[in-house]
């Protein structure tokens, strides 16, 4: 069984994951929640191009509906247009959609994944978030129960 007031205790102390650990500076920290930042915008473009993948490939698989349709109703020249030039055609040069989102993920976003930790660790070996935790600290009311540092 927990002590209670042990536990209330810890919820007012953030995680030690999160702390700021002895000798990193204002500026420092400041850094890592910059490069912090950067990689979570970069997670959300990578977002974005999963959809444009995604979007981009349903979009060429409804075309076959339509190609059938556009038979069924005697427009063979336009099925055939559709056919010919759009589906299954290369959405950049020599590129199908999953082609660039592997490009991307070789070329920037592991690259950049490695040097966030590389930075991270060496600035703060262990600990992530420690900006958005002293922000979190900064903006606290004391004592009210949903501003604590952490759950149980």
């Amino acid at each position: 069984m927990t002590d209670k007031a042990t536990d209330a205790g810890a919820r007012q102390r953030p995680a030690v994951r999160h702390q700021r650990p002895e000798g990193v500076n204002d500026t420092q920290v400041s850094a890592l929640g910059k490069v912090s930042e950067a990689l979570e915008t970069t997670i959300r473009a990578r977002g974005h191009l999963y959809s444009f993948h995604q979007l981009t490939g349903h979009a060429d698989l409804l075309l076959d509906q339509a190609v059938s349709e556009l038979r069924e109703a005697g427009h063979q020249d336009l099925a055939d247009l559709l056919e010919e030039e759009i589906i299954g055609r290369n959405v950049l040069d020599g590129r199908w959609t999953f082609q660039i989102v592997e490009e991307y993920d070789q070329t920037y976003y592991e690259p950049f994944v490695q040097a966030e930790r590389t930075i991270r660790e060496e600035i703060a070996p262990g600990r992530t978030h420690v900006y958005e935790a002293e922000m979190k600290e900064g903006r606290r009311t004391a004592g009210h129960p949903q501003h604590t540092a952490r759950p149980l």
